[in-house]
């Protein structure tokens, strides 16, 4: 009865091969497929490749709600696809009023973060250096000033826990981005001393 409810206020059925948004584009509702299958595709160097082909109960397209960001994805209907439509309020309403739908979103949410972090880890003890630098290259640019310094403990810190990896070895690939004269390092003050350097080192993850 209570899916009745919802599908009466949020529903949508999308025709099989209707692409329901694209890869770029601005976004403000998530959806949970309640029948029909849907395949979510990135664009990596003029192809497309598949990341999902997800199917009841699940969801998508929940960082337009969560952190209102630019669709980082694309998503299509493999078949003729049931799907509940909720924007930032919608959602927030139905999770008040429906304990085991929300439980269900937190759940697979935990599951994809906790993927999410693993990955990251294997991506760090591959290419610990270039990870490090994106996030101080990302740091280094937010900084006002040319000559700004970072807190070397506060930056140690959140990089450790954006990556969720140990300080330690955090902090000895700052060290050993000292040594290659990419930073300086003077009590807690941490400085960059080459923005090409940086740059390199940032674009390498990407490779």
């Amino acid at each position: 009865m209570a899916q009745n409810v919802l599908f009466e206020k949020y529903g949508q059925t999308i025709s099989a091969g209707k692409l329901i948004f694209s890869e770029g584009e601005p976004g403000n509702h998530m959806y949970i497929i309640q029948d029909g299958v849907v395949r979510i595709t990135r664009n990596i160097d003029g192809k497309d490749h598949v990341l999902a082909e997800l199917t009841k109960g699940d969801f998508f397209g929940e960082m337009a709600i969560v952190s209102r960001i630019m669709r980082t994805a694309s998503a299509v209907a493999v078949t003729e696809v049931q799907i509940l439509a909720f924007d930032r309020q919608g959602f927030q309403g139905m999770i008040e009023k429906n304990a085991r739908i929300a439980m269900n979103v937190i759940d697979k949410l935990c599951r994809r973060l906790e993927h999410a972090n693993s990955q990251i880890q294997h991506l760090f003890k591959k290419n610990e250096q270039s990870l490090v630098a994106v996030n101080l290259y990302h740091r280094f640019t937010e900084s006002p000033a040319e000559d700004a310094a970072l807190a070397l403990d506060r930056t140690v810190k959140d990089i450790s826990l954006s990556l969720q990896v140990p300080a330690d070895a955090v902090t000895e690939v700052v060290r050993d981005l000292e040594n290659r004269g990419v930073v300086s390092i003077a009590g807690n003050a941490l400085r960059l001393k080459s923005r090409e350097k940086l740059t390199q080192l940032a674009e390498e993850s990407g490779e």
